[in-house]
């Protein structure tokens, strides 16, 4: 499943960012002041309905969720964890 632009598309809506031209993969959302405690949580309401995962509260940290390379390896690793987990208990 995609997630970048998704993504992208989310945080350029949400936020009021235009075409999110200024916005690059790398760029810090929390210390460019797009996203605050407020923001952070309307993120993880969209990463666990659009993504299917469930973000815990110890997970909710500027390393998984501060860029837009950060959010999607977080939640390339959940999904992976998550069928992994489904795979072995298929078994």
């Amino acid at each position: 499943m995609e997630i970048k632009n998704p993504l992208r598309q989310f945080l350029c809506t949400t936020f009021f960012l235009g075409d999110g031209a200024g916005l690059s993969d790398t760029t810090s959302l929390m210390k460019s002041g797009l996203l605050d405690s407020t923001g952070v949580l309307e993120l993880i309401l969209y990463l666990e309905s659009e993504f299917s995962i469930t973000v815990g509260d110890e997970e909710a940290v500027p390393e998984n969720l501060d860029t837009i390379d950060q959010i999607v390896s977080f939640v390339a690793s959940k999904q992976a964890a998550s069928s992994q987990g489904l795979e072995s208990g298929s078994r």
